[in-house]
């Protein structure tokens, strides 16, 4: 097996892996900054508060964004799929 197809698979691999994590990850630090910034502004120290928007915001971004990050799935695997297929 050839070093270079191995190391582009897993370079291919982190970097599907970081596009499809993205989406929920930066809608749940949002949600939690701006959480936050209203337990400051209120003097809240509820931790629940901070929890169910946050878990809340990162269903919501699986609803809106899971076909993309499905679709980006999909190529990763056809490409792996393919790479196998040469070395064999």
């Amino acid at each position: 097996m050839d070093h270079q197809l191995v190391l582009d698979l897993v370079a291919g691999g982190v970097f599907t892996i970081l596009k499809v994590a993205a989406p929920p990850l930066i809608m749940g630090l949002s949600i939690g900054i701006l959480v936050s910034i209203f337990q400051a502004v209120t003097s809240i120290q509820e931790q629940t508060l901070a929890f169910v928007p946050k878990i809340a915001g990162v269903f919501l971004s699986l609803v809106i964004w899971g076909d993309w990050m499905l679709t980006q799935l999909e190529s990763y695997m056809s490409e792996v799929f393919w790479a196998l297929r040469e070395i064999m």
